[in-house]
């Protein structure tokens, strides 16, 4: 076996949330991040609708996104050169069946004064191609902005780098094991060892916990599909992300045509995910009914996997089973946007720069979906 190249930490994943963690832990240490693709971010990070939004997932989630949004609008100097969130503003609608969604998550904002409610008029006056048995009234998010997911991917990448870090691509781990204090992972790169790793692998975050003897931790990868859609004859570039408050479907203007959803979760294995047909029908004939929009070609399709916890609430922390494997996992769809705060949480997390853990990282931690498994045995031989 070659001698194993060491650092001081091993990130499992070159996405957003292992880029990210790896250029904030590199200013603690010397990092090696390790991705199983030819390239970073060809999964999750590179398919992404891209939005941050505020008022977008559970407490935890919108509480990690609001923590995100000063590093987002005001990076450090010479992480981007271009913008980082660019103004798009969501709007939420509802039709006589979804009144009761609409106003639920109006309450859940109402002490954050994120939303301005809308009439159905006022709705159509914003998207005139919306039908008015779909807007019978809307809320506004005016914070909701378009994320340019690859100046940030790029970003942390290039900054992990300038910090002494290290991308290894084509390295997926096949074997890992800790002896003699440290994890030692082997993969067709070479390999890496380090006292502590860090488990960024997405959809493949269970099946790494596996590879390290731990048993998985309940995350479900779930199928996302998106197409691209020609617009409306009138202008439609300043619209708004337009989403039903059931989730069912969701557009936006993308560069200089529509993207459409139908706003799918399907159970999946980890893997290269692909759009089907079907999916892809469903969110044409979902916005046809809501809109006078007629869908005649679709110009691009895609799909992509949100992986989510069993609570949808991201895992970021120390497994409690054994020593030095941590956890940044279960970001479902909120990964770009919650990843400058993940990565910070990480890092301070992983310094060890406070005593008692504070009530977001508590909620946050594995223990939370290990009640009841034991501690491992020792995997030193």
């Amino acid at each position: 076996m070659s001698l194993a190249t060491t650092a001081d930490f091993l990130v499992i994943g070159a996405g957003a949330a292992g880029a990210s963690a790896g250029y904030e832990l590199a200013a603690l240490g010397a990092v090696v991040v390790l991705e199983q693709e030819e390239r970073p971010g060809v999964h999750a990070t590179g398919r992404s609708a891209a939005l941050f939004s505020e008022t977008y997932g559970n407490a935890a989630v919108r509480a990690l996104t609001r923590a995100s949004r000063s590093f987002l609008t005001d990076a450090p100097d010479g992480f981007s050169e271009t913008a980082l969130l660019r103004p798009r503003g969501a709007l939420f609608i509802a039709g006589e069946a979804e009144l009761e969604a609409l106003e639920a998550l109006a309450a859940a904002e109402r002490a954050t004064g994120a939303f301005v409610g809308l009439s159905g008029e006022e709705v159509r006056a914003r998207v005139p191609i919306l039908r008015s048995e779909a807007s019978t009234a809307g809320l506004y998010e005016a914070g909701a902005m378009d994320i340019d997911v690859d100046a940030l991917h790029q970003g942390y990448l290039r900054g992990l780098r300038r910090r002494g870090g290290r991308v290894v691509v084509n390295a997926g781990v096949a074997r890992l094991r800790r002896e003699r204090g440290v994890w030692v992972a082997e993969t067709g790169a070479g390999d890496f060892a380090a006292p502590i790793v860090i488990n960024a692998a997405g959809a493949w975050a269970d099946k790494v916990a596996g590879l390290a003897r731990l048993g998985a931790i309940g995350l479900s990868p779930k199928r996302r599909t998106v197409a691209v859609v020609d617009g409306p004859d009138a202008a439609f570039a300043d619209w708004p992300l337009v989403i039903e408050a059931g989730e069912r479907f969701y557009f936006k203007p993308e560069a200089g045509r529509l993207l459409i959803s139908p706003a799918d979760e399907t159970a999946s294995e980890p893997c290269d995910a692909q759009p089907e047909d079907l999916d892809v029908a469903i969110a044409a004939d979902r916005i046809e009914t809501a809109t006078t929009l007629t869908i005649r070609r679709i110009s691009h399709r895609w799909a992509g996997l949100r992986t989510f916890a069993p609570d949808r609430t991201p895992v970021c922390g120390f497994d409690p089973r054994t020593e030095g494997f941590f956890w940044l996992a279960g970001q479902g769809g909120y990964g770009i946007q919650t990843s400058p705060a993940l990565a910070q949480l990480t890092a301070h997390l992983i310094a060890r720069s406070s005593g008692d853990p504070d009530p977001i990282s508590a909620e946050l931690s594995p223990d939370r979906l290990l009640k009841g498994s034991p501690p491992l045995a020792s995997t030193a031989p």
